[in-house]
């Protein structure tokens, strides 16, 4: 299937589907990352090892705040302000953070952390509030080739085993900058 309704979508996830949608700088692949079925799926499709863990994407700071509470209060309002300050669209950043008992061991792979990023892509945060929650977002494409830029490229790696929400990608020329918000350390510069 191959949809442009954000609410469409939003249903493939909750029924345990699939999706590749345009993010920030590439598409990715998404599903609801309590569906540990369609978390492996995924992992099928990428040939990915479980071991290497997944980014959350949330629409919205309270899909996620309660990740911040184990965070400094100042390291905090760094990581709030750099998913809500739009002056800075040249890159998109993630962060790690403490997980807690809401995260699927499966989401962290070998990572006492969990990945999250709070897209301000106008449809990736349709798509995370339609949903009503985060999403699993990972690159789409299998390992060792170019992360997807367009629906034909998503299409070309993954054909009709998922399901497309077609737009437009963002402005950023590379995936997220990833940061580990306990160390400060740049683990994806």
């Amino acid at each position: 299937m191959i949809t442009t309704s954000v609410a469409e979508a939003a249903q493939c996830l909750t029924q345990g589907k699939v999706l590749a949608y345009p993010t920030e700088a590439v598409w990715g692949l998404g599903c609801d990352p309590f569906n540990e079925q369609a978390f492996l799926e995924i992992l099928r499709l990428k040939q990915r090892p479980i071991e290497k863990g997944v980014i959350l994407l949330a629409g919205q700071i309270s899909q996620v705040e309660h990740l911040l509470e184990k965070v400094d209060a100042q390291i905090s309002k760094q990581i709030i302000s750099s998913w809500t300050d739009r002056s800075n669209t040249d890159r998109a950043t993630t962060w790690l953070l403490p997980a807690d008992e809401h995260i699927p061991t499966w989401i962290k792979g070998n990572h006492p952390q969990v990945a999250v990023r709070v897209s301000n892509h106008p449809l990736c945060t349709a798509l995370c509030n339609a949903f009503n929650g985060f999403i699993v977002s990972t690159s789409a494409n299998p390992a060792g080739l170019a992360p997807a830029r367009s629906l034909q490229n998503a299409s070309q790696y993954f054909g009709s085993e998922v399901n497309y929400l077609n737009g437009d990608l963002g402005h950023n020329e590379q995936p997220s900058q990833i940061i580990d918000a306990i160390t400060g350390k740049m683990i994806r510069a």
